[in-house]
């Protein structure tokens, strides 16, 4: 649902770092393959979450860019977009770690006795993590090189 809505705002976003930053094509390109990405991860939790990072990847560089656009930052609709997104990555966090412990809960109890018994017989398996592999991790938590 916040994988979404998040998909759904940041077109917006985008749409009001363009008037002001059109020749940051790069970015824009970037943007539109991490979006693409996101719509069609499906439900399978390792290519969310490999899309997931690209999208965090994108966003980083987009607001990088408004931070060399004083008036962007400036603009009411941008930062109303900001805050909006800001308030739905903080949304997918929250998801993401109720999510991860709901799977580690699941994936404990499918092993201990006695419910390892029932969970074989009837075909409980373990479940993914939404997490990022450690090189996706690394490149995410760089920060953003953005050249004017």
């Amino acid at each position: 649902m916040q994988l979404k809505r998040r998909i759904d705002l940041i077109p917006n976003l985008v749409e009001a770092v363009k008037g002001y930053a059109k020749h940051e094509k790069d970015v824009f390109k970037e943007f539109t393959k991490a979006r693409t990405a996101m719509i069609n991860s499906g439900n399978d939790v390792v290519v969310n979450a490999k899309a997931d990072n690209m999208m965090q990847a994108a966003l980083k560089s987009i607001f990088a860019v408004a931070e060399a656009y004083p008036d962007l930052k400036a603009s009411t609709n941008f930062q109303d977009l900001q805050a909006e997104l800001v308030d739905t990555e903080d949304k997918i966090q929250a998801t993401r770690r109720f999510y991860n412990a709901a799977v580690r809960q699941l994936n404990t109890k499918i092993k201990v006795f006695p419910t390892v018994i029932f969970a074989g017989i009837l075909g409980f398996t373990e479940r993914d993590f939404f997490e990022l592999d450690a090189a996706e991790q690394e490149r995410a938590d760089k920060p953003v090189d953005v050249k004017l």
